[in-house]
């Protein structure tokens, strides 16, 4: 694995690589429900632009705003990031694909958010991503030690054995879940639609 400070790199790798795809969408396609309830492919890409533009004092701002609700921050900061069309939100999120700036957390969470975030918006529209293993690896062992309240995976993640496929990687001491590692964080990340891809005598604790 690259050191933690180069983890950045692999942040702004699936960037680009989202923003690349997305170039391609039609008008219908931007506005295809996406993996997250309630939100379009448009209203995603336009969080992934307000979590990279987020620092830990526009945070504290936001929350105020939102008058402590976390869902109400959530919500208005997508408001404010989406661009009147979803050209200038994509213009938007090529230009923030650089940014080192995020939420007051480790920076493996950002690689979560651009790997479940793409898929959130990749797989409703049947577009097929090839992502770094290593994205993958660091985004998965870090959602399996994150409490569910902070935006983790970690209560489903200990009632069974997370086995990936198609690396070297096993997490717990539960009932087995096997398939792609991919699959494996998506599912822990609440993302049902993943579990298809997953077999094993566990598969019905994450269901």
């Amino acid at each position: 694995m690259n050191p933690m400070g180069d983890v950045w790199e692999l942040v702004h790798a699936e960037r680009a690589a989202l923003a690349d795809d997305l170039e391609r969408l039609t008008e219908e396609q931007w506005r295809e429900p996406s993996l997250c309830e309630g939100w379009s492919v448009h209203d995603v890409a336009a969080h992934l632009v307000a979590n990279a533009r987020t620092t830990p004092f526009g945070i504290v701002v936001d929350m105020a705003r939102a008058r402590g609700n976390f869902d109400r921050q959530t919500q208005q900061g997508v408001q404010r990031n989406q661009g009147a069309t979803p050209r200038e939100t994509l213009s938007r999120l090529r230009e923030v694909a650089p940014r080192r700036t995020g939420p007051p957390a480790p920076v493996d969470s950002r690689l979560v958010e651009e790997v479940v975030h793409g898929e959130d918006i990749r797989r409703p529209l049947g577009i097929w991503h090839d992502y770094a293993a290593e994205s993958i690896e660091r985004a998965l062992r870090y959602q399996a030690r994150v409490s569910e309240g902070l935006g983790g995976g970690r209560q489903r993640a200990e009632r069974v054995t997370l086995h990936a496929d198609d690396m070297e990687l096993s997490i717990g001491d539960g009932p087995q879940v096997h398939g792609p590692a991919l699959a494996l964080l998506l599912v822990i990340s609440g993302r049902t639609a993943a579990l298809a891809d997953l077999e094993g005598p566990g598969l019905s604790l994450l269901s």
